[in-house]
């Protein structure tokens, strides 16, 4: 086994270092351009919110999307988000992030559609796409509702975790910034959320064993 010596692993940890920097350093540059855009748009430059439109709108579209599972959908409450972030613009806290703020009011939109949305609708998307099995296809669609009917009755707050986290696979830490929650929050929110998702499963005989 070969040791590395003492100049390899300074060497390591200098560039380490230097791409933590750069890092540190793009993510800088996108939160001053963002500052810059909503400077312009409040001082009357309409133009200066399409370049925020342009810079967040795939990423937005496709958490919509796995919230709330239909492309045509998504598109309409990410229309309907970017619309109310312009509106609202002004109360835009500018000492937090962009980033964090565009998609706080993506995942609001999103919770929004979903509770408006008829189950049958989303049952029948789930339809257009059957399976071999006709049997494995009706009880991968039982349980398939049973567990959005679940989520459907959280409590928005303990939703939302549960979407952007096992939905959309944000880290705590990024879900933390998004809702403007601490950390140990979001984790007690999830784990209260999951217990309830388990219990509503069992209760429907849906349960792990």
């Amino acid at each position: 086994m070969c040791s590395a010596s003492p100049d390899s692993i300074r060497s390591l940890r200098s560039r380490d270092a230097t791409n933590f920097s750069r890092r540190a350093l793009y993510l800088m540059e996108e939160e001053e351009l963002d500052r810059i855009a909503v400077d312009r748009c409040l001082q009357g430059d309409v133009d200066a919110f399409g370049v925020l439109i342009e810079r967040y709108q795939r990423p937005v579209f496709n958490t919509v999307l796995h919230m709330v599972g239909d492309a045509e959908d998504a598109r309409e409450v990410c229309q309907q988000a970017f619309m109310k972030a312009f509106e609202h613009l002004a109360s835009y806290d500018r000492e937090r992030k962009f980033f964090s703020w565009i998609y706080r009011v993506a995942v609001n939109e999103s919770i929004n559609h979903l509770k408006a949305r008829k189950p049958h609708e989303t049952l029948d998307e789930r339809l257009q796409h059957p399976r071999a099995n006709p049997a494995e296809r009706f009880e991968e669609l039982e349980e398939w509702t049973h567990l959005h009917e679940a989520i459907m009755n959280l409590e928005p707050n303990y939703r939302a975790v549960v979407i952007l986290r096992h939905f959309v696979h944000f880290s705590y830490n990024e879900i933390a910034e998004i809702l403007n929650l601490p950390e140990k929050t979001v984790k007690s929110r999830l784990f209260t959320a999951r217990q309830q998702l388990r219990e509503a499963l069992e209760a429907k005989g849906h349960g792990h064993q």
